[in-house]
């Protein structure tokens, strides 16, 4: 159900909110994900030696499965140039590395993951939830071992994240800003975003209707489509090649499913959210509570999740791909800690007799 007029002109929408949470955001994310980006070993990571490789123009030999998701490396790579001309100049004796561009990367992920907190904590609010029940969502959210991960190394599903929460929040608000940025750059961030397009053909119609969203679509598909063929002649890989690799991830479906019936599937899972997932517990109480967290979500809540499972079953990463759901997952957490005697309790919400 779409927000009311009364409920939105509740909702604060002056910049300066959105420019506090914004830097709130950035900040619960940053220092973790500064301690990733210093200390991981990246040798141990496929993904991550692709995309900076994607970021240097390097297509050839650079896995297929990335190296069309650009978007993200190409940022980083003209954040990287003016430090690393700046670092030249300061450290003309230290060798070079890809540090600057690692940086870059650490950079750019952050802005972008805390644009995507950003959203959720929007959503929350017009759903309903009280602004301190939604900022301890977006804590959650943040403090997620994933967003650690995805904001402090050289990866890409970031920019994902921020396509699913323009997703959520557009259908929810009716803004046809959100709808537009989503299905421009939903196609580039990547492939799976076609999951997501029947999905926002029901839901979304609330910020654009079919007509709209086919020509963003056809838009959309056009540029990505020429941005790919230009890399396979880089490469030197036929295009058919990259919608091969596509079907290929459907022989992941069995060790998909295998894990998320483990000890190792739940725990990937749990590491979504942590011991925040505890909160959800309180909102299993009572009946009346439940329906006053459930009920809101709707389909477009369950069928999003639905989404996200798909994505975790191909892709074989449960937990990174689990955090896909967090728009639907802080929504949630933030209703039960508005309803919850004990959740207004422990964000001090007051109440006017």
């Amino acid at each position: 159900m779409p927000p009311t007029p009364a409920s939105l002109a509740a909702v604060p929408t002056t910049w300066r909110n959105w420019l506090l949470v914004y830097i709130v955001a950035v900040g619960l994310l940053a220092g973790g994900a500064y301690t990733m980006y210093r200390h991981y070993d990246f040798s141990h990571s496929l993904d991550t030696r692709s995309y900076l490789r994607v970021a240097q123009g390097k297509f050839r030999g650079t896995s297929i499965t990335r190296r069309y998701r650009v978007v993200v490396p190409w940022a980083a790579a003209a954040v990287a140039w003016p430090i690393k001309k700046v670092y030249t100049r300061v450290w003309p004796q230290r060798p070079q590395s890809e540090w600057p561009l690692r940086l870059a990367f650490y950079i750019v992920n952050t802005l972008v993951l805390a644009g995507a907190g950003l959203l959720m904590f929007r959503t929350c609010l017009l759903y309903g939830a009280s602004p301190p029940a939604a900022l301890l969502a977006l804590a959650a959210v943040l403090c997620s071992r994933w967003a650690v991960y995805l904001a402090g190394l050289p990866m890409v599903d970031s920019l994902y994240v921020l396509v699913v929460a323009l997703a959520f929040y557009a259908a929810r608000s009716g803004s046809r800003a959100a709808l537009v940025c989503c299905l421009l750059l939903g196609p580039l961030a990547k492939e799976s975003f076609v999951f997501l397009v029947p999905w926002l053909l029901v839901f979304g119609q609330t910020a654009g209707r079919w007509p709209l969203q086919l020509m963003l679509l056809t838009a959309a598909g056009a540029l990505t489509y020429t941005i790919r063929y230009w890399i396979d002649a880089q490469a030197g890989t036929p295009p058919a090649a990259s919608v091969q690799n596509a079907f290929h991830h459907f022989e992941n479906l069995r060790y998909s499913l295998q894990r998320l019936f483990s000890v190792g599937g739940a725990g990937d899972l749990f590491s979504v959210l942590g011991f925040f997932w505890l909160l959800f517990l309180l909102g299993l109480c009572d009946a009346a509570l439940w329906r006053r967290w459930i009920a809101p979500l709707g389909w477009a809540g369950g069928t999003f999740l639905l989404l996200v499972l798909v994505h975790m079953l191909l892709s074989g990463e449960l937990g990174r791909m689990a955090y896909l759901g967090t728009p639907v997952l802080a929504v949630g957490l933030a209703l039960v800690l508005t309803h919850h005697p004990l959740g207004r309790w422990l964000i001090n919400v007051q109440h006017n007799p």
